[in-house]
């Protein structure tokens, strides 16, 4: 139901569907470069809309992308008050803000920043996690991966430097939108899971309310554009169709096929990517701070990911 992201944890009940005829992996790879170079597209978007803009562009061509997939597969939206409700919420907390404060979070960082803050998002739900969710019980290796994975961030940041040169602002905006996702997800997984509704259906109808709250939201906080800017409406379109729409087509392909641990590997590949396209393409700085603690945040989160052994008895 996310987008760059946190990968959904949503259990997954055996599947009689054909597979697909593309190999998991390389779809693991498409959703990979997809979501790595999503923060390249919103700094380009930004280059030339408003950030709220950006953020109503990628929800409208993520919209139409799913809408399509339902159209084909001849899904139908939830219904009831209670379920469309709590969509709303999971709405705004996975998909409007989170992508609003990204956009405006690369106003003043650079989109290589934005990438790593975002990786972050499986710290922030361990941390959740040990509060909201009872099942979850902390170890000795989760918890010496939360405090690695955050040691990560204060490197990336350069908190020996006294934080100079950085965008308090931004980057803050940056790891507010990472700690939405878990959030979001935590609230999913107490009143959505059950529902008896299609991953589809419940992901369609979620972009569609958040749509909705943007499309409400934008015009109190931007004027009409007075020119469109080719190369920053090619990219909120590419946002909007492969980063949102076509990235949660792949996503939850890969979660019913091989389940959501492996899924959530990808999690692991976006900050390299985008860190790559950031600096490739885009031209942007990097020190040796960012990789270093890019790899420390990331070897955080794979312990925080890390489940004890059960032995099987005979």
């Amino acid at each position: 139901m996310s987008s760059a992201t946190a990968p959904t944890r949503t259990p997954v009940l055996p599947d009689s569907r054909p597979r697909p005829a593309l190999d998991w992996r390389l779809r693991f790879a498409a959703l990979s470069l997809i979501w790595g170079f999503s923060f390249l597209l919103i700094k380009v978007g930004t280059d030339g809309y408003a950030p709220f803009q950006v953020t109503l562009g990628r929800l409208v061509f993520g919209t139409a992308v799913l809408g399509a997939a339902m159209a084909v597969k001849r899904e139908r939206l939830p219904r009831g008050a209670r379920v469309w409700g709590h969509l709303a919420v999971a709405a705004f907390l996975l998909n409007a803000l989170p992508f609003s404060l990204f956009a405006y979070s690369e106003l003043t960082i650079p989109s290589t920043l934005a990438g790593i803050c975002n990786a972050t998002s499986p710290l922030w739900g361990m941390a959740l996690s040990l509060v909201a969710l009872s099942e979850d019980r902390p170890t000795r290796l989760r918890v010496a991966g939360l405090g690695i994975g955050f040691l990560g961030v204060l490197t990336v940041l350069g908190a020996w430097e006294g934080f100079a040169g950085l965008d308090a602002t931004g980057t803050a905006m940056a790891l507010l939108a990472s700690l939405s996702y878990p959030i979001g997800w935590i609230y999913v997984r107490r009143t959505l899971a059950g529902t008896g509704h299609s991953h589809l259906s419940l992901t369609g109808a979620q972009l569609l309310l958040a749509t909705l709250q943007l499309a409400v939201i934008t015009p109190l906080f931007t004027d009409l554009p007075a020119r469109f800017p080719v190369l920053p409406l090619l990219a909120v379109v590419a946002l909007g169709a492969l980063g949102t729409g076509l990235a949660m087509l792949l996503q939850y392909g890969i979660v019913a096929e091989v389940g959501p641990t492996t899924a959530q590997m990808v999690t692991y590949f976006i900050p390299v990517i985008a860190t790559a396209a950031g600096v490739a393409i885009l031209g942007e700085p990097l020190t040796w701070s960012t990789p270093v603690g890019a790899a420390i945040i990331l070897a955080g989160a794979a312990l925080t990911q890390a489940r004890p052994k059960r032995w099987a008895t005979p």
